[in-house]
């Protein structure tokens, strides 16, 4: 079972699920946070799968959540259904504890009354906070988060260590940094930047451009999730089934790299203009992989050279836009 199935990785791993021949139950409430369309174009691709089934509904509901467990009676569930963004956060802070809190408060619940495999969960490189040392890693404090929405994902960790510890619910928290891609989020920023070029509009550029991002390409996180579906933590000596791990690009990039790239990719300048940094902003990101390369194999092999060319390539045909 996939929570946030019309979301951006949600889709990618049911997509990806089902071309490997397993069965998916996805949900998702496709809110208006971003343009509903995109998701209802995801959710119409993964309705093509005979093995897929779908409930739209909203996870801070109980009964709702109770009643996907009860007719799914899913062995491992991915719980990536969430409301995202750290600036909208700020503005919008009701939304992020309803959805990420209490959401899955009751994602937590459930897992308990119907045992699973292995419950995966979406957390996020936000809970790092703005600290210099890097590459961030797992074993690192992140008890000082600078937005609500970073202070929510590290809620969920602590939420499902204590599932672990009391109930035996067997958790592992993924840290996702900066994931981008077809299909991607039109509120992040090179979603954004792209709109921007092909409109001929102004892009923001925030702290000057001095901003370091270790952008993760969709495949690659796909690809590293489906490893760890069946390969539940093992007890350890207090007999709790908790781990977290970074899924991370482990290369940082400069953002003006970033946008270079975009711009040989759309063949098009961008216009800039150079602003401040915003807050709840952190200045860098940096996977530490140790971990999730030696337990699962994880190795990215997608550079933004790649990566950014096929966003382009997928944006402009699906916005149909004549380039010449």
């Amino acid at each position: 079972m996939v929570t946030g199935a019309a979301g951006f990785i949600g889709y990618h791993l049911c997509k990806r699920l089902l071309e490997s021949g397993f069965s998916v139950a996805g949900a998702d409430s496709i809110n208006d946070y971003y343009d509903p369309a995109l998701k209802q174009a995801r959710l119409s691709e993964l309705q093509k799968h005979d093995a897929f089934s779908f409930t739209k509904g909203d996870l801070a509901d109980a009964a709702v959540v109770d009643a996907l467990f009860s007719s799914v009676q899913p062995e491992v569930v991915v719980h990536l259904a969430a409301q995202a963004g750290v600036r909208y956060s700020i503005d919008n802070p009701r939304a992020y504890i309803e959805s990420n809190v209490l959401g899955f408060f009751n994602i937590l619940e459930a897992a308990r009354r119907y045992p699973l495999k292995h419950l995966l969960y979406a957390s996020s490189s936000s809970v790092y906070g703005n600290r210099e040392k890097t590459p961030f890693s797992v074993e690192d404090r992140v008890d000082r988060p600078i937005s609500l929405y970073a202070a929510t994902k590290k809620s969920n960790e602590l939420f499902a260590y204590t599932y672990s510890h009391l109930y035996g619910v067997p958790a592992t928290g993924l840290r996702f940094f900066t994931v981008y891609g077809p299909f991607g989020r039109p509120d992040m920023a090179y979603f954004k930047f792209t709109k921007a070029i092909f409109e001929g509009e102004t892009i923001d550029i925030y702290n000057n451009g001095d901003l370091l991002r270790d952008f993760t390409y969709i495949g690659d996180v796909v690809s590293c999730v489906e490893r760890m579906l069946f390969s539940p933590p093992a007890a350890d000596e207090k007999n709790d089934r908790y781990a977290v791990y970074n899924i991370g690009n482990n290369h940082p990039e400069k953002l003006m790299d970033f946008i270079e790239t975009l711009e040989k990719a759309a063949g098009i300048p961008a216009r800039k203009r150079f602003l401040p940094m915003q807050p709840g902003d952190v200045y860098q990101t940096c996977a530490d992989i140790t971990e999730t390369a030696r337990d699962f194999g994880f190795s990215p092999e997608t550079p933004i050279s790649k990566g950014l060319p096929e966003f382009v390539e997928w944006y402009g045909n699906y916005y149909k836009i004549k380039r010449h």
